[in-house]
């Protein structure tokens, strides 16, 4: 059955506004299908995946950031014995170069360059993995080593002099521009200035990159991947590996995280080459050293703030300049940009403007698609400077944020108006009368060192250790934007099997431990009535849901299983009528709870088995948000979002001055959800994002030198544990989004702005450092970094 296009409606209504209690609907919180599996090591990721005479891939890559590649010999590799291929961009059987955004820039193997460490070049298919890795180290390659283009800035004084692409140095320049910011200057009173940098964030998900490629008797392909956005993988390796999309048969397989990391290919081309040249199924799976290299990070920043303002606190004037280093490619950079662009200054009233944001090429490690995607890296900097504000005008740092905060009908620095509640001020209220954990007098009185920085390494016992409270406000678009037509698709199929009602709800969306599985079944079951919901694997037989990305996925796959869901219903009440011969006004006056028919006046009517009998019900339906605008090239005025989100929080943190430990007391957060469809679920994503904000602000950086990457492993690259994690305190608000399924507001990036710059706030707050750049380390408190 063709889809049906549904757009976005007005949607806060269970059916009949009715909703059978204890059935795992929406609001309650059942406990995930994939939830037990894993807390057991039993849940199967790609990694596990296996078949009977599967070989084993891999990549050769480049050492370098930038050569030409001279010569190679593939010879000695392939005399190996139990090596079946080795490939290399001359065995490309279509297209050879790709891209997620459809800029099709990076070459499926280097084409006589490389142009960042890491690049794969060749590909060997072998009997067992150790092999193939052998296999790899005796190919020989001539090298000419070129000097890298390291310098972002530069390449922005000089994008054709220093260019990386053939399209020069800039990837996209986005300005935005309102009112007057060179009258605005000459009137305001007070005028604060900084310059901050973000650091590269690695996703660092568990599960590194695999999948498996079998080659099909129709001479298509059998591809199980983990990945964020299957239709997207589809459009891009389909034509790289000769094959029209109908022969590209994609199943998702376990994923074990993936936070933006993983809307990039990395090995789906790569073992669909091998499986066509040898006829085999190939299975590919990066090791830890290997994923550093094999997706995208988080873009790191460069960033130049002045705000004027009146002596009591009001924002007269912003103006700042944003330089993204998109490293060699152009992933999503140009959808960064646009992010970072049109949120830079934040959910805050400014009449006079001016932003130039630029994302570039460099031959520094390729960046793209990361939770909070170009709003993290600029809410350090506009939280930073609200401090700055608030300390020059001799206000509190929550005063300040109140004065300038957005409210319904404010605009944002592109024009567009917040149309759905946003009560930030009040947030912030809320967020300040919060409890305060116990003070560091008392934990110095208990004498516990665990509760010190440092900790069990029993670096102190209080001596040195000052505490520091901080706040962090951050805004984030939600879906896609700037003009591009968001939609997902659900197939939902209702028949009786084994005597019971069942519902099959079949999507192409990604769960990536989100928790989407659970929502989809939580929306079937309140829509059709019935407890028995199946979600069918997740695979590109059924029309595109988007990336498992942008925080959209319960807006918009919640939405399209919603409008499936509510067709399957009115044909099942139709029937009802037909069945029973009779009438009744409207379907208003029918309704399906808890396995039955009823009629608001006479009650039961009869079963939902005894309706269907040997009946399918099958609706598709795609679903589309309100339509967006992409930002002006000259103005940058838009409406450019359709969803908008808040989410501030407060730190507390001791710090030892001495040493430059910091230790994270306590967070505390308030963020406005629109709707909670599962509590459960909804915390821990608001835990995810602050640990993964927290990590930003104290530990994680992938450190690159001259373009070559110093951290790839877990070893060096830190990321937060159980024991960096702090206890949370958590408001959650719902002020329905009227355009939203439900009311819903996704959820799952906001807390990853806020968390960052309020563990920022707070080290200030305990030391007097100006701590410009993220993560902070020990050298930044203590001084000893110059």
């Amino acid at each position: 059955m063709a889809p049906v296009r549904t757009p976005a409606g007005t949607p806060v209504r269970t059916p009949g506004d009715v909703k059978a209690p204890g059935i795992g609907g929406v609001g309650d919180s059942p406990l995930r299908p994939d939830g037990t599996l894993k807390v057991k090591g039993e849940f199967a990721y790609s990694s596990d995946l296996w078949i009977d005479g599967m070989l084993w891939g891999a990549t050769l890559r480049s050492p370098h950031p930038r050569a030409t590649i001279l010569s190679i010999d593939i010879g000695p590799a392939l005399a190996m014995p139990g090596v079946h291929a080795v490939l290399t961009h001359e065995d490309v059987p279509g297209r050879k170069h790709f891209g997620v955004d459809m800029t099709w820039d990076q070459p499926v193997l280097a084409i006589g360059e490389v142009r960042h460490q890491g690049e794969p070049i060749a590909l060997v298919a072998a009997d067992h993995p150790e092999i193939a890795r052998r296999a790899v180290e005796k190919i020989a390659i001539e090298w000419e080593v070129l000097a890298p283009i390291t310098d972002a800035r530069a390449v922005i004084a000089d994008p054709e002099g220093l260019k990386v692409q053939d399209r020069g140095g800039i990837t996209r320049y986005q300005p935005v521009r309102v009112g007057d910011v060179g009258k605005a200057k000459a009137e305001a009173p007070v005028v604060v200035s900084g310059e901050y940098q973000v650091g590269i964030q690695d996703q660092a998900f568990l599960g590194p990159e695999s999948g498996l490629a079998m080659p099909g008797e129709d001479g298509g392909l059998d591809i199980y991947v983990s990945t964020q956005w299957m239709h997207n993988d589809l459009k891009q390796l389909a034509p790289c590996l000769g094959l029209t999309e109908d022969k590209v048969r994609m199943t998702l397989a376990g994923v074990g995280g993936a936070f933006g990391g993983r809307e990039d290919l990395s090995m789906q081309i790569h073992a669909g080459m091998l499986a066509l040249h040898t006829g085999k199924p190939v299975k590919m799976s990066y090791n830890r050293y290997e994923s550093f290299f094999g997706h995208v990070h988080r873009h790191p920043a460069e960033m130049r703030y002045e705000y004027g303002a009146t002596e009591d606190g009001r924002i007269l004037y912003a103006e700042v300049e944003i330089i993204l280093d998109g490293g060699a490619y152009t992933s999503s950079t140009n959808n960064v940009v646009g992010n970072a662009a049109s949120l830079g200054v934040g959910p805050y009233e400014i009449p006079n403007i001016k932003i130039d944001t630029y994302g570039v090429y460099t031959n520094n490690p390729p960046c793209g698609a990361m939770r909070g995607f170009g709003a993290v890296q600029a809410c350090f900097a506009y939280e930073s400077m609200m401090d700055k504000l608030a300390a020059a005008c001799g206000i509190s740092p929550v005063r300040a944020r109140q004065i300038n905060a957005v409210s319904q009908g404010s605009k944002l620095a592109t024009g567009q108006v917040i149309e759905a509640p946003a009560p930030l001020a009040e947030m912030l209220g809320q967020l300040e009368a919060m409890p305060m954990p116990a003070p560091l007098e008392q934990l110095v009185a208990e004498g516990d060192i665990r509760n010190f920085p440092g900790g069990a390494s029993q670096t102190t016992h209080g001596e040195g250790v000052v505490r520091g409270v901080g706040y962090g406000v951050g805004i984030k678009n939600i879906c896609f934007s700037e003009g591009f037509d968001d939609f997902s698709t659900a197939r939902v199929r209702l028949e009786v099997i084994g005597g019971e009602v069942t519902a099959l709800v079949h999507t192409a969306a990604a769960e990536v431990g989100q928790g989407l599985v659970t929502l989809e079944a939580q929306i079937a079951r309140t829509e059709l009535g019935i407890e028995r919901v199946t979600i069918h694997p997740a695979d590109n037989q059924v029309g595109d849901a988007g990336s498992s990305s942008a925080s959209r996925q319960s807006y918009m796959t919640g939405g399209a299983v919603k409008a499936a869901c509510e067709a399957v219903r009115a044909q099942l009440l139709a029937m009802t009528e037909r069945k029973l011969g009779r009438q009744w006004r409207s379907f208003g006056d029918l309704n399906v709870v808890g396995g039955k028919v009823v009629s608001r006046k006479e009650g039961v009517l009869a079963s939902i088995e005894d309706i269907l009998g040997e009946d399918v019900i099958e609706e598709t339906r795609e679903f589309h948000h309100r339509p967006t605008t992409g930002m002006d090239p000259v103005t940058g005025q838009a409406t450019s979002h359709t969803q908008l989100a808040l989410c501030v929080h407060r730190a507390v943190v001791d710090v030892d001055v001495d040493l430059g430990l910091v230790k994270v007391v306590e967070m505390a957060a308030v963020q406005d959800v629109g709707k909670i469809l599962n509590r459960l679920s909804l915390e821990g994503q608001i835990h995810g994002g602050s640990a993964q904000g927290l990590g930003l602000a104290v530990m994680e950086e992938i450190v690159v030198k001259d373009g070559l990457v110093r951290n790839p492993s877990f070893t060096d690259y830190l990321i937060p544990t159980i024991l960096d994690m702090p206890p949370m305190r958590m408001d959650i608000l719902e002020n329905p989004d009227p355009d939203a399924p439900y009311g819903l507001r996704g959820a799952g990036e906001p807390p990853t702005l806020s968390s960052t710059p309020a563990v920022v706030a707070a080290i200030r707050d305990a030391t007097g450092s100006a701590l410009t750049r993220v993560p902070v380390r020990p050298e930044h408190i203590t001084g000893a970094a110059g």
